[in-house]
């Protein structure tokens, strides 16, 4: 798939938490985004912030064709994450799209699920499954319901099923306390396919949990997306690299969606 560097127009920054802020983007030269895959993210450059030095890897929260849009839910994590929380309407930000491979799309009923900024890019997943036929359910765990955002684009898109470490609840959905490996649906393995993207442990206790359910043993049937420190996002630097069965692979260029099974959990 074409790379592109292109310079982005900021349409609108949206503060949704103290921590996490969306991105709303369209070409600043009007042409049309190019083709992008669930699942896939982009690398930013942050200009005017002198300790950055390296563009930031965020992935692709939603493409609307009809907008001309590209949103990316950002979390403040250090000074470029920080910097980006400040731009404003109109404000240019240079990104190099898409990068890496997404998730494989599937038919059937497939679960989503996402832990922390990890549910930034199933809403775009979701809404290419649902496009393409599939019955979409969501799993996102926080630590606590404030924490979700968004919650009537993901509605949109499927069913949402919510865990929260510290028992609280939104009204009208399916809240349970605890992790989502806690969560009652999870464990009934009533799904075709499973896509995940979250914090590795949360992702590493969810492989374990259905590491003896009979559908792992078809392909593809449980897919994550790593969150591992990148730099080039294009395979060169070798920072990103993770143990796999066949190797060591770079996340930014091999994945960072993998086959749960291809890893070494």
């Amino acid at each position: 798939m074409k790379k592109n560097m292109t310079d982005f127009r900021v349409v609108e920054n949206l503060s949704l938490t103290d921590r996490l802020f969306l991105l709303k983007l369209t070409p600043a030269d009007g042409s049309p985004i190019g083709d992008t895959r669930p699942g896939q993210f982009v690398e930013v450059r942050v200009d005017n912030e002198p300790k950055v030095f390296l563009r930031r890897p965020i992935s692709i929260h939603r493409v609307l064709k009809a907008k001309n849009e590209m949103w990316l839910l950002v979390q403040k994590a250090g000074n470029g994450t920080n910097r980006l929380a400040t731009l404003k309407s109109g404000d240019l930000l240079n990104v190099v799209y898409p990068l890496g491979n997404g998730y494989t799309l599937t038919d059937g009923h497939v679960l989503l699920v996402g832990g922390g900024v990890g549910i930034a890019p199933l809403l775009e997943t979701g809404a290419v499954l649902k496009a393409n036929g599939a019955q979409v359910t969501y799993l996102l765990g926080t630590r606590s319901a404030r924490d979700l955002v968004e919650l009537e684009q993901y509605r949109e898109v499927g069913e949402v099923l919510v865990t929260t470490e510290d028992g609280s609840t939104v009204e009208g959905l399916d809240c349970q306390k605890g992790f989502v490996t806690n969560h009652s649906r999870l464990r009934s393995g009533a799904f075709d396919a499973i896509r995940v993207c979250g914090p590795g442990p949360m992702m590493k206790a969810l492989a374990k949990t259905i590491a003896d359910w009979p559908e792992m043993q078809k392909p593809h049937y449980c897919e994550v997306s790593l969150e591992n420190k990148m730099a080039c996002g294009l395979g060169v630097c070798l920072c990103c690299v993770e143990n796999t069965q066949s190797g060591h692979r770079c996340v930014c260029s091999d994945g960072p969606v993998f086959d749960v099974k291809e890893l070494k959990w």
